[in-house]
């Protein structure tokens, strides 16, 4: 399960069952029960597990487990993961900017700063608390309490379009689209040096990060297929040797999958992290694109999903929204083309 606000952009299914359960057969034997169990359900903390196998949700052949202090034994371990408890999210009269509404979906340009529905560390200020103010009554329930009309996220500080459902029909064909990634997007992104070839596709495997639970990262074996189409569109600033990568670069990419940070993890991959990511921008810019950061007031990742395209699950009308990236990219963009 992925915690809330930590992707670019994902599938979510209203048909996905309200508690997730996972399995495991675990061979030695000999070793803390808690920790074999974290190796064997990587997505899942130790103290979680702790938590859970006190809460009876683990079984081993059948047999509920209860201390994590035990030693593990040769069995087929099963965790049963409770459903999350919904929130309620309250209307809140926050502005939006709407690029096209009807009575089953509206596509909005989201702000950086504003997450897509409620959780913990963030409460109120999303776009489901907008939504339920702007379009009333009739989104409460609308592919589930917490998360009302909600398809596909955008990470909270990724600005750019999105597209959200009024009706059950629009959730269903909606989130259909998206689970076969019969979907046009593209980003925006600014970032430290340039990937190279200036062209190309990156396809890899993205699951958590091993070193850092909050992270994701290409892996070697597990996790889940990611393919993103990139092409440098611009660059700036001369590479400070014959032969060498520009300062920085203005990239568009296309999502052919939607995983869990999937943009910033593949140009982080490709030694290009975007500008401004203090999670995968690994490595200091050159001073003067440091300088341009500052000037531009950008405090966020420069990643903007400049276009959605789709198909209208109900009246079957090609859909396409494009808009511009927000001041601080534009800004950002202005002051590295003057170096």
């Amino acid at each position: 399960m992925s915690d809330p606000d930590l992707i670019d952009d994902e599938d979510l299914s209203p048909a996905s069952a309200p508690a997730e359960v996972l399995e495991a057969r675990i061979d030695a034997s000999g070793v803390r029960l808690d920790k074999a169990l974290a190796d064997a359900f990587p997505t899942l903390s130790r103290a979680r597990l702790q938590a859970l196998l006190a809460e009876g949700a683990v079984t081993r052949d059948g047999v509920v487990l209860t201390g994590g202090s035990a030693k593990a034994q040769p069995g087929l371990y099963v965790v049963a993961l409770p459903p999350v408890a919904p929130a309620t999210p309250q209307p809140q009269a926050i502005p939006l900017t709407v690029l096209y509404e009807d009575a089953d979906l509206i596509v909005i340009d989201k702000p950086a700063g504003m997450a897509a529905h409620p959780a913990p560390g963030t409460p109120d200020g999303t776009l489901v608390n907008a939504l339920l103010a702007h379009c009333g009554d009739s989104l409460s329930g609308i592919g589930g309490v917490a998360r009302p009309g909600i398809v596909h996220r955008l990470d909270k500080d990724t600005s750019g379009v999105m597209v959200a459902a009024k009706t059950d029909r629009a959730h269903q064909g909606l989130s259909a689209l998206f689970a076969t990634h019969d979907i046009e997007r593209t980003y925006i992104a600014l970032t430290r040096g340039a990937p190279s070839p200036s062209k190309g596709r990156i396809e890899t495997r993205i699951g958590r990060s091993t070193g850092d639970r909050k992270k994701m990262a290409v892996l070697k074996a597990g996790g889940r297929e990611a393919i993103t189409d990139y092409v440098v569109q611009t660059t700036f600033g001369e590479p400070a040797k014959a032969g060498g990568a520009p300062m920085a670069a203005r990239v568009a990419c296309t999502l052919h999958t939607g995983r869990t940070h999937q943009i910033r993890v593949h140009l982080s991959s490709k030694g290009s992290p975007i500008l401004g990511d203090a999670v995968y921008g690994s490595g200091s810019p050159a001073i003067p694109v440091r300088a341009a950061i500052a000037e531009a007031g950008l405090s966020r990742q420069a990643l903007h999903a400049a276009v959605l395209g789709f198909i209208h699950p109900v009246t079957g009308e090609q859909m396409r929204f494009e808009t511009a990236p927000p001041t601080d990219m534009l800004r950002l963009e202005a002051l590295l083309s003057e170096l």
